[in-house]
């Protein structure tokens, strides 16, 4: 029999699908399909009350032993971020480039299943709810403009040239994918829909929201803190992480200097040799050889270093046209749907594999998969608040240790592909002062302020990206539109990591000879997605 506690989370989790069908989905809960989202400014109150009431019947409750415990300090620790984000008016100036809301609308399509006729008419319905759903976020953004509340210019007009590039056929694929059946011509007709709806948003943010937006990109202290609160699920003392990831970034760098040497000399003449010897050409072999390293990792780890239930020992990699990272979706409530990886080809036919490795480990297993695949299919032992939702700062701190596993473990075989490890690692210090010095506006540090400018401007991010951490061209503006319109975002995989190795070492020092790599992992694992905070002071309670 559930406890009181877990009943209400599951209640509040039936509640949240039926309030915002576009989460459902990417839960992976059936029922819901087809249904527009409504995130006009009625459906954020409607969603606000609802989370007022279940934090008021959370504190009538007493929990009755551990799970319930961590099941009631998730719930209240997410309520009151997601709170206090809405009561800033946080939902009407949402514009983020490159991974706004427009691309959870887009992309939820691809995750209906396809495998029957009823599936077909599923998919056809949702098709026609874009207009709906798009045109309730819209008035979002209304009621910001008419009450001050904007984003960047900068942003606006990134979002548009995205949603732009939605309305002129984001959905053939699947109209092709469908093929001359019986529904071709009211998936067409659907399809036709949403382009048409993406294409009329993105003429709105280009010229009307652009025209009223704010020139200035950083969000300042007080908005800063409450992202970093909803994405870290931590309170930050930004000067002190500011240091910290300056001096994480040299760190990095000197490692990175040492790795080339065994490779081809200078970091640049290596990533050159490395781009032109280690890479793969055409999609096809691209997808193969992704596909295959999620598979020999899940055999590698599976009863040594973790324990992986059956259900979630399959990871799907799939291509997409564009985007500026690859990214995670979990599997389905009920684990029908595997868990998938998302890569973008952005038009090339050649691959640099000696780069990618490392984020096989971070976006698959033993990084974002194998903890979001351990939390969907942890049963009744942790709440079904718990198994669906999950911090950022968590999520992204846990793929990031999984790297750095990968590297305990020997699996970057190749001094190439060790240093493509330190690229991804530095690009994530890099991205902690970027985040933190835009938004907060530090200046750069003396030393750094000779090389890139006293000021952080985004001419200059393009540069610490390029010359520090050597992203590629492709992904340089989209990585740098990113952290500009999305606060504190950026700081979640840095700042989580360092959590999650505080807390191993702390283990290693309070257990000495007795602590198990194994048990602590298992330990983590099941906290679920806890923010930072919590993690920290559950982690030193865990049994071991």
């Amino acid at each position: 029999m559930p406890s009181p506690i877990f009943e209400l989370c599951d209640e509040f989790i039936n509640a949240s699908a039926a309030l915002l069908p576009l989460q459902a989905v990417y839960w992976g809960i059936p029922g819901h399909e087809g249904a527009p989202s409504d995130l006009s400014p009625s459906g954020e109150h409607n969603r606000a009350v609802h989370r007022r009431d279940v934090l008021s019947r959370l504190d009538e409750l007493a929990p009755t032993d551990r799970a319930d415990e961590l099941a009631a300090l998730h719930l209240r620790e997410r309520l009151q971020a997601e709170q206090a984000a809405y009561e800033h008016a946080e939902y009407q100036r949402e514009v983020v480039a490159g991974f706004g809301l427009p691309r959870l609308v887009c992309n939820a399509v691809d995750l209906l299943p396809q495998n029957s006729p009823e599936d077909w008419q599923v998919i056809a319905a949702t098709l026609r709810s874009v207009p709906q759903t798009l045109a309730s976020w819209r008035a979002s953004l209304e009621a910001g403009v008419r009450d001050g509340r904007l984003a960047a210019r900068r942003q606006a007009l990134g979002l548009a040239d995205q949603v732009g590039v939605f309305g002129e056929g984001a959905h053939q694929g699947l109209l092709a994918a469908y093929g001359s059946g019986a529904l071709a011509e009211e998936l067409a007709a659907a399809a036709a829909e949403a382009h048409t709806a993406y294409a009329e948003l993105a003429g709105y943010l280009r010229t009307d929201y652009a025209a009223a937006a704010d020139e200035t990109d950083g969000v300042g202290e007080e908005r800063y803190l409450i992202a970093a609160q909803l994405r870290l699920g931590a309170r930050i003392d930004p000067a002190e992480a500011y240091e910290w990831a300056w001096d994480e970034l040299h760190r990095i760098e000197d490692e990175m200097v040492r790795e080339a040497a065994a490779v081809a000399g200078s970091v640049p003449e290596a990533v050159a040799m490395l781009d032109e010897t280690d890479a793969v050409d055409g999609q096809d072999a691209y997808h193969q050889w992704l596909q295959e390293r999620h598979e020999q990792a899940v055999a590698d780890l599976n009863g040594r270093h973790f324990d992986i239930a059956p259900d979630i020992r399959q990871v799907r990699a799939r291509l997409v046209p564009d985007g500026s990272a690859a990214y995670y979706v979990g599997p389905s409530e009920d684990l029908t749907r595997p868990g998938t990886t998302w890569w973008p080809v952005n038009g090339r036919q050649r691959f640099a594999l000696w780069s990618d490795l490392t984020t096989v480990f971070h976006e698959g297993v033993p990084g974002h998969h194998l903890q979001i695949g351990h939390m969907r299919a942890a049963g009744d032992g942790m709440s079904r608040h718990a198994r669906l939702s999950n911090v950022s700062g968590n999520s992204e701190g846990w793929a990031l240790y999984a790297e750095r596993l990968a590297d305990e473990l020997g699996w970057f075989d190749t001094p190439g592909r060790r240093l493509g490890m330190l690229l991804g690692s530095a690009l994530r210090a890099a991205r902690v002062v970027i985040d933190l010095g835009v938004h907060l506006g530090f200046p750069l540090p003396a030393g750094e302020a000779q090389r890139h400018g006293p000021e952080w401007t985004f001419d200059n991010t393009l540069e610490v990206l390029s010359q520090r951490a050597f992203l590629p061209e492709h992904r340089l503006r989209g990585e740098a539109m990113r952290y500009f319109g999305w606060p504190a975002q950026a700081s979640c995989y840095k700042l989580g990591e360092r959590a999650w190795l505080a807390a191993r070492e702390a283990a290693r020092q309070r257990l000495g000879t007795r602590f198990d790599l194994k048990a602590w992992h298992t330990a983590g694992l099941n906290l679920g997605g806890i923010g930072l905070d919590n993690l920290t002071i559950q982690l030193a309670a865990a049994p071991l």
